[in-house]
């Protein structure tokens, strides 16, 4: 095809000053943004507050506790006065469901800080130090993760003997990895950038690098590994209640009730039904969720 004088169109002053104007976005406004749009993202967060709000709030307004027992209405189905029935020492179920979300709930978020903690300093100095130092620590860390952390939660809940503090400590020493190798990852790739070489070139220190430009740049794969991890954390908690190795008795987490209703699943099914439905709930609303955000924080996503 040849050009000519008649292939262009001259530009006007109107239409030179016409602009598609979009309002300006930081990354995570704009992340927020293409958040909104996943229904399945919004609908997990929406859960997850629901429960929060249920587990904080609700037993607030009940005249029982967890522990209330009354055994002229042991096992009594759902009704208006017991909306989950009761279990074989007369306790509320609905009572004990919130009051398990309570444990659970704070068992996933409290692993996931320590998660955070631990997993962000190791990987973080394993990827910025690098030579030696990176390979003698990432070297203990696949050592570790060779082994089953299911496996290392037992054996340390063995040691530690039961309970919900040697829950937050076992789940603390052995749920960093996963975290520790992603960060260390981030930081191999971003500490290449320019940006990084402006700050050393200016004479910023090693430290000051690394908490203010590298750590922060990785927050959206961290992010998603703390909110993928909660619920991993939750199960975990469960499996243990249920083999009991988890709190003690009266405490109530889903675990713990699960592993009651089980004994008493051909004649009293609810008991073990609506304690598996909350564990189920919750671990779909946080994989919604973490899917979602490992979409809204992806620059390659963007359009």
């Amino acid at each position: 095809m040849q050009l000519t004088p008649d292939s262009f169109t001259p530009v006007t002053r109107d239409n030179a000053e016409q602009e598609i104007l979009r309002p300006s976005l930081t990354y995570w406004q704009d992340a927020w943004q293409r958040l909104k749009r996943n229904k399945l993202a919004m609908l997990g967060l929406y859960i997850i507050v629901f429960l929060l709000l249920a587990a904080v709030f609700g037993p607030l307004f009940s005249n029982t506790s967890y522990s209330d027992q009354n055994l002229l209405q042991a096992n009594r189905p759902p009704s208006s006065e017991h909306w989950f029935g009761t279990d074989n020492l007369g306790r509320d179920l609905f009572i004990r469901v919130l009051y398990g979300a309570r444990i659970s709930l704070a068992i996933g978020i409290v692993a996931s800080l320590l998660n955070f903690t631990v997993g962000v300093a190791y990987g973080g100095i394993a990827g910025f130090v690098g030579g030696r130092t990176d390979r003698f620590m990432m070297n203990v860390v696949d050592v570790l993760y060779g082994v089953p952390v299911l496996l290392y939660v037992i054996l340390l809940m063995v040691v530690l003997k039961p309970g919900l503090t040697n829950i937050f400590i076992a789940l603390g020493i052995a749920y960093w990895l996963q975290m520790a190798r992603i960060v260390r990852g981030q930081i191999l790739v971003i500490k290449e950038q320019e940006y990084v070489l402006a700050a050393r070139t200016i004479g910023a220190g090693k430290w000051r690098i690394l908490l203010r430009h590298l750590i922060p740049n990785s927050m959206g794969a961290i992010i998603v590994t703390m909110t993928l991890a909660i619920p991993d954390a939750i199960f975990t908690e469960a499996f243990l209640s249920f083999i009991g190795l988890g709190v003690a008795a009266p405490m109530a987490s889903w675990g713990v009730l699960a592993s009651e209703g089980i004994n008493s699943l051909r004649s009293y099914p609810f008991q073990l039904l609506f304690p598996a439905l909350a564990i189920s709930i919750t671990m779909l609303a946080f994989n919604f969720l973490g899917d979602g955000l490992r979409d809204a924080l992806d620059p390659r996503m963007r359009r």
